[in-house]
Parts: C-alpha cells; sequence; structure tokens
C-alpha cells in the first residue's frame, strides 16, 4: 500500500462523517505524509506508525457520533454513541456496553417504581371519590372509607410523591446521560493511545 492508496482508503472509510470533516482529516494525514518523507521515511514506514486506516476512520467516527450526542441529548443519539465505541473493540463489550445496560436498566426500574407511586395515589383518589357513586363495585378498605377526607389528601400526597419522583428520575438521567458521554471520551482516548 503506498500514500494513495492509503488516503484514498481513509476517505472512503470516513464517508459517514460530513465532507468537511473528512477534509480536514485527510489534510492532516496528508500532511503526516510530507513531513515524514522529508525526515527521510518511507512511505511504508509512514503508513505502519500511522497505523490501520479501519481503526483511525473508527476512532474518528466514533469521535464524530459522541459529539454529536454531546450537541443534540437524546436517547438514540447515546445508543448510537455507545454502540459505535464497543465496535471499536471486544474489551469495550465489557467495559462499556455492560455498565451502560446496567444504568439504564437502573433507570428504567425507577422510573418504574416511580410511575407506580402516582398510579397508586391517583388511584387511591379516584377510588375513594368513586366509592360512594358506584357503592360495592369499588373495593376499599373499611379503614379508607372511614375517613375520605383523609384518604383523599392521602392520595394527593402519594400521587404528589410519584410525581417529585419523576422530576428527580429525570434529572437523574440527564445526570447519567453526561456522565456516560464523559466515560465514553475517556474510553475513547485510552483506545487511541
Amino acid at each position: 500500500m503506498n500514500k494513495s492508496d492509503y488516503l484514498k482508503k481513509l476517505e472512503e472509510l470516513l464517508k459517514k462523517l460530513s465532507k468537511e470533516e473528512r477534509e480536514e482529516i485527510l489534510m492532516d494525514y496528508e500532511e503526516h505524509f510530507t513531513f515524514a518523507l522529508e525526515e527521510g521515511k518511507t512511505e511504508d514506514e509512514i503508513i505502519k506508525d500511522l497505523g490501520n486506516p479501519n481503526e483511525i476512520a473508527k476512532q474518528y467516527i466514533a469521535s464524530s457520533v459522541i459529539h454529536k450526542a454531546t450537541e443534540n441529548p437524546s436517547f438514540s443519539n447515546i445508543l448510537k454513541a455507545v454502540f459505535t465505541i464497543v465496535a471499536l473493540g471486544f474489551f469495550n463489550i465489557v467495559f462499556v456496553l455492560g455498565p451502560f445496560l446496567g444504568v439504564v436498566g437502573a433507570l428504567m426500574g425507577l422510573f418504574g417504581g416511580a410511575i407506580g407511586v402516582f398510579v397508586g395515589g391517583s388511584s387511591l383518589l379516584v377510588g375513594i371519590i368513586l366509592k360512594p357513586l358506584l357503592g360495592s363495585l369499588v373495593s376499599m378498605p373499611i379503614v379508607m372509607t372511614s375517613n375520605p377526607v383523609a384518604t383523599s389528601f392521602l392520595g394527593i400526597g402519594i400521587a404528589a410523591l410519584g410525581v417529585l419522583l419523576i422530576i428527580g428520575n429525570c434529572y437523574l438521567a440527564k445526570g447519567l446521560y453526561k456522565l456516560t458521554l464523559k466515560y465514553l471520551r475517556m474510553n475513547l482516548k485510552i483506545i487511541k493511545k
């Protein structure tokens, strides 16, 4: 492989990036060749020093996907970033995908619990309101129906707690999103070295 083949292969592998990004990267590698040739190195030596164009392209694409996830936060962008980093090596299945799935699972559990608290409180409130209208169709313990005003406030309180938990989980998700991006950037730096 010579300089021209190397740069063509790199350009082909970087098609997922914007034209501007591709041109900037190729210009950098063109400069690497120019300076190294002036130092007396052969094209084969330069190519060996630069590394495999497949790995280089994967790293640039991963960096671009992480940047997009930073600029435009969404669940799909963070998933793309995680799976792009995982594609860089088998090592990342354990150290990126495993923790990511664990965090997402825990976050889903927290959201499920918060929604359950909200639904429970709302159901209690609706049940105490409908009990006089529907009679035996609404089944509630006698303790709840003996003081409907207190039970109504209890239902409102539990539903409000559910709403607060949902809001707290949203802030937690936002923080975990940022933390995940930092972790992915750190992982990419380790791989580049």
